[in-house]
């Protein structure tokens, strides 16, 4: 597949994530990770590089990192490093006490992997199309403090709030194989599903527990590599888009117009829609890495590996949203997008299965409600699908009763917004029986209304008979008013064309 090209112009583009992971304690010290804090009430000793204090590592950390290295690597443990060595990374931040911070340099903890995105949704004139982005690693380190530049009591001066220091990271590295922006939000959103799925990151990114530094450059097609630029601490997928859609056009105007790209590393200001040079970007060579000399090297047994890859596994393959997706397509003859939309976390695949199940086998009509409804709901109300007040248990027996004629479809809606509020627990069979909801199905019951629609609707009638379809729906919208919205919508249409014939 070739490289989409702007003005003539080849975007490369490589992406760091820092995860933030799931652990209790940080990753050096025993001070709780918990968001949210009073400043610096989070910080122990060894955060704050008091001198004596010795820096012990988190076990948990390196149990997410082997499953990382599993998740992106269809289970082969060959790139999870039996042997890794932490590096002292050397540069000055008021948030980063110690004067350095403990990372991995030479040796990391997992090499290799590859994630598989979907780019485009094959709409009308849209282009969909997969792509496997390689990693080139990913290794533990620890996380800075923050400066605080507002909200503080005296005006001018910043604070420091060191609760952050500390928090265990893993940073996942890619090859710089993404050729658009719409390339690098699959990527993110594809990484963002990935840890999230295997429970070592909640993906709060509003909190920082994903973010992102893209790296960008242009160049002409088969030119070496154009010099990068590197937009930092990314946390929202659509700003990183646009931020990376600015850089691209800055760069290309910039050369084109006889400048020259400078490495640097650069802001993405949100409410001016632009990145903005930060400071120039560093080489390795500049933060003077060096192994730590208060931490031995970290060792990984085989059998360590081993069972925590039995503990990923769902059937005979590791539990990862690729895996899930292939499964809805081959189990549930769900489409590719389908399966997409219900693997973009756990919780919503989770819900899937719940209400199939409940359905009574309705796996399309539920990824339907799912992916529509739900969703909608969901971001009306601006929460996550875990914390839906509707689960897929109540939505799988909704869905039954659609599927067995009980409810019309917009009369099931009318009763989902019953359910969402809770009412008599959220319960589609108590809500339609106490509401007397119930869809008519009764031949008998439709035809006399069908004979008196088509009595008082004569120019309707006469109209349909010349051709005109949408008479007919008229006709099928007077007998759904006469019957309060309960007549059987198919039905009323199959009585009427066969009465009109």
């Amino acid at each position: 597949m070739s490289s989409p090209l702007i003005q003539g112009w080849e975007v490369v583009i490589g992406i760091e994530t820092h995860v933030q992971l799931q652990t209790n304690s940080k990753i050096f010290s025993n001070a709780s990770t918990k968001f949210g804090a009073a400043p610096n009430t989070q910080a122990s000793a060894v955060d704050l590089a008091l001198p004596g204090t010795l820096p012990v590592l988190n076990g948990q950390a390196v149990e997410c990192a082997i499953k990382f290295g599993l998740a992106v690597n269809d289970g082969d443990s060959r790139n999870v490093a039996r042997r890794s060595v932490f590096a002292r990374k050397n540069y000055f931040y008021p948030d980063l006490p110690k004067g350095y911070q403990i990372s991995q340099f030479e040796l990391p903890v997992v090499t290799g992997g590859f994630v598989d995105i979907q780019v485009g949704e094959g709409g009308k004139g849209e282009r969909a199309y997969t792509k496997r982005i390689q990693l080139t690693r990913a290794h533990l380190e620890e996380d800075a403090g923050k400066s605080l530049h507002e909200g503080l009591e005296t005006p001018g001066v910043s604070g420091i709030d060191l609760n952050r220091a500390g928090t265990p990271l893993l940073e996942i590295v890619s090859e710089p194989e993404m050729r658009s922006a719409a390339e690098a939000v699959a990527y993110a959103r594809a990484l963002h599903g990935i840890v999230t799925w295997i429970g070592i990151c909640d993906g709060n990114m509003q909190e920082g527990s994903f973010r992102c530094d893209a790296n960008v450059s242009v160049r002409r097609p088969g030119a070496p590599l154009g010099t990068r630029c590197e937009i930092k601490n990314v946390n929202s997928f659509r700003f990183l888009e646009r931020a990376i859609q600015y850089e691209v056009r800055r760069q290309i105007e910039l050369i084109e117009d006889g400048g020259t790209v400078v490495q640097q590393t650069r802001l993405y200001d949100a409410d001016k829609d632009e990145t903005r040079a930060m400071r120039s970007k560093e080489d390795a060579m500049d933060y003077r890495y060096f192994p730590d000399p208060d931490l031995l090297p970290l060792m990984i047994a085989d059998a360590k590996i081993e069972k925590t890859r039995l503990g990923m596994l769902r059937g005979d393959a590791i539990d990862v949203p690729a895996s899930a997706r292939q499964h809805l397509v081959a189990s549930f003859g769900l489409s590719p997008y389908d399966a997409q939309l219900l693997t973009q976390s756990r919780a919503a695949a989770d819900c899937f299965f719940e209400a199939e199940q409940s359905s009574g086998g309705q796996a399309k009509l539920c990824a339907n409600w799912i992916n529509g409804e739900l969703a909608s709901q969901l971001n009306r109300d601006g929460i996550d699908i875990s914390a839906s007040p509707v689960n897929g248990i109540q939505l799988g027996k909704l869905v039954k009763r659609i599927a067995d004629g009980t409810l019309s479809s917009k009369t099931a809606k009318e009763v989902f917004g019953y359910m969402w509020a809770g009412e008599l627990g959220g319960d589609p069979d108590a809500i339609i029986e106490a509401r007397g909801l119930k869809q008519v199905s009764d031949v008998g019951a439709i035809e006399k209304l069908v004979d008196e629609a088509i009595t008082n609707n004569a120019k309707s009638v006469a109209e349909y008979k010349t051709g005109k379809e949408k008479a007919l729906q008229a006709i099928v919208g007077q007998v759904m008013k006469a019957s309060q919205g309960k007549a059987n919508p198919a039905q009323v249409n199959e009585l009427l064309r066969k009465k009109l014939a």
